[in-house]
């Protein structure tokens, strides 16, 4: 990818003035981004099996059946051929160039980022009084109650409204002691009671799901590292590009005049 290209189509196109108003809107930084990635794919191959392929999806995500029916995916479009053409080329270059750049590393990174991947379904109450807390677990215990029905009734967060079921999440997006909890869990026990902050939680773990490494958690694996990538050149011309339209121009230390005599 060539970094010196990018910033000098920007300092053509735009300079300091058209810097300054795209900074303003925020839409400097996704410029950089769809101008690094045309770039850094500009070169590869889009065979013409892949381009067809990618036509029939388009059609079929429009409701249409045939290739016959092209021109008039167009016209329910309001686009030229040529445009979405080029807008198919650009998807599978991109979806190529990733492939190709990281799939052999997806896996790695998938197992270095597995403890976030494990997912988790849980039912949760959250109680202020610690007291009332303590009685709904005795009943949930005993069977006297069910644990949906006193959601919906006591619940006092967000899980009121799904009868106490949280989840399928991430293990990451929880509180880190709700964590630890859940970890050394068993599927279906009750937890007793235990305070996080001003909250009392009553928790049931319902399902454990560890991640495994299937195609489509490679393709997110590869996408992650593609976008890390794109980020980090993104910053880098952008920094290269705020200095080299604000910096002053040097003034020569000698001037070669020509002079008649």
């Amino acid at each position: 990818m060539n970094r010196e290209s990018v910033v000098q189509k920007l300092q053509s196109a735009i300079g300091v003035a058209g810097r300054n108003l795209l900074d303003q809107f925020n839409l400097l930084q996704p410029l950089v981004e769809q101008m690094v990635t045309s770039e850094a794919i500009v070169d590869v191959v889009v065979s013409t099996e892949q381009l067809q392929n990618a036509r029939l999806d388009l059609l079929h995500q429009r409701g249409f059946e045939v290739i016959g029916q092209w021109e008039e995916l167009l016209e329910a479009l309001g686009c030229r051929d040529d445009e979405v053409i080029e807008r198919l080329r650009h998807s599978i270059r991109r979806r190529n160039f990733i492939r190709e750049r990281y799939e052999a590393k997806a896996e790695k990174r998938f197992l270095e980022r597995k403890n976030e991947l494990d997912q988790v379904v849980y039912s949760l109450l959250r109680l202020e009084n610690g007291f009332l807390a303590r009685e709904l677990y005795l009943q949930i215990e005993a069977g006297e109650s069910n644990f949906a029905d006193l959601a919906k009734r006591f619940a006092e967060g967000p899980e009121r409204n799904t009868n106490g079921i949280v989840g399928p999440v991430s293990l990451t997006q929880a509180h880190p002691i709700l964590v630890e909890k859940l970890k050394v869990a068993e599927p279906g026990v009750l937890l007793e009671p235990f305070r996080i902050s001003d909250w009392w939680l009553v928790v049931r773990l319902e399902r454990y799901a560890p991640a495994t490494f299937t195609d489509e958690v490679s393709e997110q694996m590869c996408e992650e590292m593609f976008n890390a990538w794109i980020n980090e050149e993104t910053a880098r011309i952008l920094s290269q590009f705020a200095f080299e339209t604000s910096a002053p121009k040097a003034i020569s230390d000698f001037s070669d005049f020509s002079v008649s005599l």
